[in-house]
């Protein structure tokens, strides 16, 4: 009893309490430490992990460094690494985040380039840095190490890691794997492998006018890599600068490391690959700087930006390792030469696809005369992309990231300015609302179009590749909805039908991760992929492709109504309904009265803010519906007695809407069936498709199609307004355009639709045709398209009881032809001359 009182008295000590929570604290610390560490699967007793981590605190935090005093970089590191290099790999598992991402996108490359016979032989690694040989035994989990490589050059200053790493070797039996103990700055592959003869160096560059450089095909390193290492090399300039020595013409470079970077550092630049997460605001700048540097890890922005600056990007990532609590930025970059893809005729050829402009080689460049040239009259139209590439070669930059993409689908922009930060990085369609079916019939494609459209979803575009025209130009603003069309051709082009269905036919993946970095990564633009890195589990994964973008709102209340009034097992029965009675019956009985109430219509879905955010109606467009609901009711709209109060006017939105969607779903209902041949409102029903409905491109005849080599190679998708996609196009050369309802959304007051109508005709063939559909009857638009040098021809109408496609959700479809009698006379297009140089190919 004495001692429990006593032990009381100790306890009330104010002094003794504060002792106690501070050990209570600092064990909470060492456990949340320890596990942040693991993964809850421990290869170590718990004992020996405490052992490690304790060593590893002592050791960067605790330990003085007694490698300075000689001032030699390699006492340094041992002073360092010495004590922890046995713990070194159990200890870094969660703190060096990204490795297993960069090595997983480094063998993409590798093995699409092997597939595709750019990779002819055996390939050679040199892994900087490579420290215990971490790198390379997990590069085991993407590609067979001692079948796949010819060589594996382990280079690190540490004596101590190196013995881990030969030991390591040795353990797995590896015998095309070398340890090489010595400074990055003085390797040279050519001392262990035998490059060949006329390999590019920095001093023989042989360049034209603009700095292009026709690459040569020579052995050498065909992977670098770098991981978490860069940042602890004080003299990294001359490292970066000796890679290009000993890489590959077509070799790739891939690191993973640490940084800090403002936005003020790299706002200027194009070739970046993106900058998504890429800021770190100024208390992450100098916390983590002033960290870092205790274990002489410099996060200074000079390191990333030389890197950028000193090789082409092919795929750029920036994210956040949450790791105590706290989140560390780190980056992953995967480059190639500068001079890769950058050829003159290469660039010109590519420019030449983007703007429809005839394409010429080199030889036939020389051949025209000067004489010829000046008596031409010619147009000079380049695309953005092309224009934007002789800016950074005038000025000895990287080109954008684009140009080193494996493939050119995507076309260069500028993802910074406002028109494309306006979306926030969402898409707002998941699905393409216009039905394929009618698009075919009307258009009739053949394999001399050339298309242009619009992107959406991109599940029009696919429509149309299966009918394998000439070309596709498939334009949107919102960069995520070509981020959308470009998942969907990397899934084609990468992937097995299975996957393909559950990605886009259940719109969800477990294993979404995986299949971007192993698989979908090389055929992906840098942007692109970090979208999709940022945002695919949550599409995939978690809530489905269907329940995402701005149409999701839309989705989730007709879901949220049926579950809240009890009808989620008659939604079921009508999407597996199999005939037109029995879903007729289904309809009336109970799910019409939800979707067509007049109070849903009139209090929700005729809420402007409403129809813009969840179905994308913007306000013309509303406008037009008004004007059609007014005209067949008999009502004046310009009457005295219509000027009225904001309140009023939201009811007789509402009444319009109301009549609009009455006229849209009971006439479908009643000649389409939904389970069997309507997949756009079973997706809207059921949040998926089935296998007996879904769009055609989710085929195992189209996969077959659509995944063969080479597949979409006359597909360029455009991030840009459309007219200035059509401004950049050569004269008399579109044959079809297909615009949606995106002429709805003009302002009739302005003259966008003159400006637009005007570029149409010039870049449409005689006989080129425009496809547009509205929610308005007689839109307004006609008469300028008449006035404009076009015949217009109402290919179809909706009225009241009747159905004009299977989505039924447009008042009227147009289909506008250019007729020669009034068509304007279009200036020469030729291709100029001067010395053959790249300047030369007026388009």
């Amino acid at each position: 009893m004495a001692a429990f009182e006593s032990a009381l008295k100790l306890l009330n000590d104010p002094l003794n309490q504060i002792g106690l929570a501070s050990v209570a604290v600092l064990i909470l610390l060492i456990v949340v430490f320890v596990a942040s560490f693991g993964n809850l699967k421990f290869s170590l007793s718990f004992g020996e992990t405490i052992h490690s981590y304790s060593r590893f605190i002592y050791g960067c935090f605790l330990k003085p460094h007694t490698g300075d005093a000689s001032g030699n970089q390699q006492d340094a590191l041992e002073s360092f690494y010495k004590a922890q290099a046995s713990i070194y790999d159990a200890t870094r598992q969660r703190l060096l985040h990204g490795r297993e991402d960069m090595l997983g996108l480094v063998a993409a490359q590798l093995k699409y380039r092997r597939e595709t016979g750019a990779l002819v032989r055996k390939p050679v690694w040199v892994d900087i840095g490579g420290g215990t040989g971490y790198n390379v035994e997990a590069m085991s989990q993407f590609l067979d190490v001692p079948t796949f490589f010819k060589s594996v050059y382990v280079v690190d200053f540490s004596p101590s890691l190196c013995k881990v790493a030969i030991d390591r070797f040795e353990r797995l039996g590896w015998k095309n794997v070398k340890v090489l103990c010595q400074d990055a700055r003085s390797f040279r592959l050519e001392d262990h492998e035998e490059l060949g003869s006329g390999r590019n160096s920095p001093t023989s560059i042989t360049q034209t006018k603009y700095g292009l450089q026709e690459s040569s095909s020579s052995s050498g390193a065909d992977i670098i890599t770098m991981s978490y290492s860069l940042s602890m090399i004080p003299e990294f300039y001359p490292v970066i600068d000796s890679i290009p020595s000993f890489l590959a013409p077509t070799g790739i470079i891939g690191v993973a490391d640490f940084y800090v970077q403002s936005r003020a550092d790299y706002q200027s630049r194009n070739y970046t690959g993106g900058d998504i997460d890429r800021h770190c605001n100024w208390g992450s700048r100098v916390f983590w700087r002033g960290w870092f540097d205790i274990d002489r890890v410099s996060l200074e922005a000079a390191r990333r930006d030389y890197l950028e600056y000193k090789f082409g990007t092919i795929i750029s990532v920036n994210a956040r390792n949450h790791f105590c609590g706290v989140r560390i930025p780190y980056y992953i970059w995967i480059g190639c030469p500068k001079e890769t893809g950058s050829s003159g005729t290469k660039l010109a050829e590519l420019d030449a696809a983007a703007t429809e402009s005839p394409y010429l080689s080199a030889l036939d460049l020389q051949r025209k005369s000067l004489e010829e040239a000046r008596k031409s009259t010619s147009v000079d139209i380049h695309s953005k992309a092309y224009e934007s590439a002789i800016v950074n070669l005038a000025a000895s930059l990287p080109l954008p990231a684009s140009w080193y993409q494996s493939h050119h689908w995507r076309i260069y922009y500028d993802n910074s300015l406002p028109k494309h930060k306006q979306f926030n990085s969402e898409y707002i369609y998941a699905f393409t609302w216009e039905d394929a079916r009618a698009d075919a019939r009307i258009l009739k494609i053949q394999e001399d179009d050339v298309i242009l459209a619009v992107t959406s979803a991109g599940d029009n575009a696919l429509s149309y590749a299966l009918q394998q025209p000439k070309r596709i130009h498939a334009v949107d603003l919102n960069p995520a909805q070509n981020h959308l069309l470009e998942l969907k051709i990397a899934a084609f082009t990468a992937l097995g039908y299975s996957d393909i269905w559950k990605l886009f036919g259940e719109g969800k993946h477990e294993q979404f991760r995986s299949l971007l970095v192993e698989k979908l990564s090389p055929h992906m633009s840098s942007l692109a992929f970090q979208f999709w890195l940022h945002n695919g589990e949550r599409t995939f994964v978690r809530r489905g492709l269907y329940y995402t973008g701005g149409s999701r709102h839309a989705l989730n209340l007709v879901k949220w109504l049926f579950r809240l009034l009890g009808l989620t097992q008659e939604v079921e029965r009508l999407c597996a309904a199999r005939t037109l009675n029995e879903q007729r019956e289904i309809w009336q009985k109970s799910i019409r009265r939800v979707l067509l109430s007049r109070i849903l219509s009139w209090t929700i879905v005729g809420n402007e803010r409403w129809l813009w955010k969840a179905l994308g109606v913007p306000p013309a467009q509303r406008e037009m519906i008004e004007h059609d609901y007014l005209r067949q009711s008999g009502i004046s709209e310009n009457s005295e007695s219509e000027i009225l109060p904001t309140a009023q006017r939201g009811i007789r939105w509402g009444r319009a809407i109301w009549e609009y969607m009455v006229n849209t779903l009971d006439p479908l209902v009643n000649t389409t069936l939904v389970s069997d041949d309507n997949h756009y409102y079973l997706l809207c029903l059921q949040g998926c498709y089935s296998r007996r409905c879904h769009p055609d491109y989710l085929t195992p005849k189209a996969h077959t199609k659509l995944s063969r080599p080479n597949a979409f190679d006359g597909l360029r998708i455009h991030t840009d307004e459309m007219n200035e996609v059509i401004a950049r196009m050569t004269p008399s050369t579109l044959t079809i355009a297909v615009l949606m309802d995106s002429m709805d959304w003009m302002d009739p007051k302005s003259s966008a639709a003159e400006e637009q109508i005007q570029k149409l005709h010039r870049a449409l063939k005689v006989g080129g045709r425009v496809l547009i559909r509205s929610s308005g009857l007689s839109p307004w638009y006609v008469k300028k398209f008449e006035e404009g040098g076009f015949v217009a021809k109402r290919v179809a109408a909706r009225f009241p009881g009747s159905c004009i496609d299977r989505v039924n959700m447009y008042a009227s479809t147009w289909l506008f032809t250019k007729v020669p009698e009034v068509s304007r006379e279009m200036p020469e297009v030729s291709m100029v001359d001067s010395h053959g140089s790249l300047e030369k190919l007026n388009i």
